[in-house]
């Protein structure tokens, strides 16, 4: 045979194997799964019994402690070991949505309880971190000098120190963007546990009305963020977006009203833009307010919102070079916006357009363009080109999910995954000394940060798999957040999807908690609460530690209200207490409410925490009055 023969022959054959991989494709369940683990690596706080992460521990145990305030808990954004406000809320936010579009695809592949359990392992840090309505912590540890040591966070010696934004250093994007991830996580938990989704979404009212009312970027009163996740666009987007989710949320004219006054003047309307990320948002508010339009609930806001759904396909013909203005790829067909970490723009944008495919198929009509209509399975082509192409379908034939198929990143920029798990040798790793053993090591990771989403190709496709190229190797929270809805969605493949469009959805119905019935003759100085009290205090051990040899304990106490009237002048005796103690207030031998609750309404319940090397502390209502 020839010598061009069998180049030729080879050529088939090699065709042949390019044809049967098209065919195959890539395993989207698989990816799901892993997409999903990768949140229990990035998990703070005391880790609960069935985290699968098995190279991590507990971490970041006495955050908030010197503040007074348990901040316990919550996810580290990325590579370091700093927990910032403004990404993790964005994170929690796309992850909800992810959910609430596509949770029974999530939950036939059996991924909805662990998709649920990321969720409320950040809504139960912000539930923490919101202790009065104006306040709202928004970030612990300091990136400045966390950056400057390369530690384990089981570990980490860096400040822990805690930062707030409040009505005098106001943060309407921070806090916006909190009250968007609360709603949306109020109607993921809606149906499986009614008063914890009550629960968040008083927390998202609160904190949507301290947005709104004491207006300023959160960048200039938490200063420390500036130089890490500085808020370019404003807070404007922010405050439209809680707006569209807490309407979501609630069917309640007032966000909508909200939508329909202030879309023009807040650019809603008039801003076009070609990202969505945890600093822009315009793109998800339109797509958001677009579906409102096609459900037929604009009502009097009819004509804005069109100009909200203009915006929306602009951004969406862009992706598919269907605009005036279309959005760069690179040779190999993959979007491309920034070299730092453009991950996070290709998840998000192809999570909207798949969306909004679904929107559109719903409501039988197509995407309209400066070039011409497109059908929508157009744009959900547009979501599963990105989505091969991150698996693996690129030039580099590398997977850029760790962990998925044989070739993919190995020397990951990430503190955790870069050093020997904290369970296989606890030899402390200094500061200055991870940089020397293990950040400079030329090695594998020695623990696999399975399903992370590092930041991937530059506008060339080119990659560099090297630990201290953090454009290209560090991951992120929100670059996995939209990306577990795409991939829950392209599993079930190019099937139409009913999402309520155009017809109205039902309104929520309200959580209703039935009160216990309230005793004939009401003591003036009750004993301990019992089950036919108006009053009930249950206790539970939330997280368990050891320091020093010694066991440490944090107890959480619920005091329900179950009559029908509000509760005041409480007064609680707490004995066998022998640690710190947060959301109550100490007067004299007593405790009562906390400084900013005056009562509690019917029906309600308050929470507090403390923490002892003991078993739980006696808890006992001491006297009260019901008016």
């Amino acid at each position: 045979m020839g010598s061009s023969t069998t180049t030729i022959l080879v050529l088939v054959l090699l065709l042949l194997g390019l044809v049967q991989l098209a065919v195959s494709g890539h395993d989207y369940k698989q990816a799901l799964s892993k997409s999903i683990l990768f949140f229990e690596a990035q998990r703070s706080g005391h880790l609960p019994p069935n985290q699968r992460v098995s190279w991590r521990s507990h971490s970041g145990l006495y955050d908030g402690k010197s503040s007074g305030v348990d901040l316990v808990g919550g996810y580290y954004d990325a590579g370091d070991n700093v927990k910032f406000g403004l990404p993790m809320a964005f994170t929690v936010t796309t992850m909800c949505w992810s959910i609430i579009e596509y949770g029974g695809q999530l939950q036939s592949n059996g991924e909805l309880g662990h998709a649920m359990d990321a969720v409320k392992w950040g809504t139960d840090y912000f539930i923490k971190a919101h202790p009065e309505p104006n306040v709202l912590y928004g970030e612990v540890g300091d990136g400045k000098s966390d950056h400057y040591c390369w530690q384990r966070p089981e570990e980490m010696t860096t400040d822990r120190r805690a930062y707030k934004i409040d009505r005098n250093n106001p943060g309407s994007d921070l806090a916006g963007e909190t009250a968007a991830a609360m709603a949306a996580a109020s109607i993921v938990f809606r149906r499986s546990d009614p008063s914890y989704s009550a629960e968040l979404l008083r927390h998202a009212h609160q904190l949507f009305e301290f947005a709104d009312k004491y207006r300023g970027k959160y960048d200039s009163s938490i200063t420390v963020a500036q130089k890490f996740y500085r808020s370019v666009s404003g807070y404007n987007d922010e405050l439209l977006w809680a707006a569209a989710w807490l309407y979501q949320a609630t069917n309640d004219k007032y966000y909508l009203d909200y939508l329909g006054k202030n879309g023009d003047s807040m650019g809603g309307t008039s801003w076009s833009i070609s990202e969505f990320g945890w600093d822009v948002k315009y793109a998800g508010v339109q797509t958001l307010v677009a579906k409102v339009l096609m459900q037929g609930k604009a009502k009097e806001h009819k004509a804005v919102f069109e100009r909200y759904q203009e915006k929306a396909e602009q951004y969406m013909c862009s992706l598919l070079g269907k605009s005036t203005k279309n959005i760069k790829k690179t040779p190999g067909g993959l979007i491309f916006r920034q070299s730092w970490n453009n991950m996070q723009f290709v998840t998000s944008a192809s999570f909207l357009a798949a969306v909004y495919s679904d929107y559109l198929s719903s409501s039988k009509r197509d995407l309209r363009c400066s070039q011409g209509n497109v059908s929508p399975s157009k744009l959900l082509d547009f979501s599963k080109s990105q989505v091969d192409y991150i698996l693996g379908d690129n030039p580099r034939a590398t997977s850029y999910m760790v962990g998925y198929g044989n070739n993919y990143p190995r020397q990951v920029h990430h503190r955790g995954s870069s050093i020997v798990s904290f369970n296989v040798d606890q030899k402390f790793v200094t500061c200055r000394g991870g940089y020397a053993t293990w950040y400079s090591r030329k090695g594998n990771d020695p623990n696999v940060l399975t399903g992370a989403l590092v930041g991937g190709p530059d506008a060339y496709d080119n990659f560099a798999d090297q630990r201290d190229n953090y454009e290209q190797t560090e991951p992120a929270t929100y670059n996995n957040a939209p990306f577990l809805g795409v991939l829950a969605r392209l599993i079930s493949g190019p099937t139409d999807f009913n999402q309520q469009l155009p017809g109205v959805s039902p309104s929520p119905s309200p959580v209703i908690i039935k009160p216990a019935p309230v005793p004939k003759k009401k003591p003036t100085t009750p004993p301990a609460a019992s089950s036919s009290s108006p009053i009930t205090i249950s206790q539970k051990m939330t997280s368990s530690w050891k320091d020093e040899g010694k066991v440490y304990y944090r107890y959480s106490t619920r005091l329900t209200n179950r009559s029908t009237k509000t509760l005041k002048n409480l007064k609680i005796s707490i004995t066998k207490l022998y640690g710190p103690i947060w959301g109550v207030t100490k007067t004299g031998n007593s405790y009562g409410f906390p400084s900013w609750m005056e009562s509690l309404p019917a029906g309600k319940s308050m929470e507090f925490v403390y923490i002892h090397s003991a078993s739980p502390a006696n808890v006992l209502v001491s006297s009260y009055s019901l008016e």
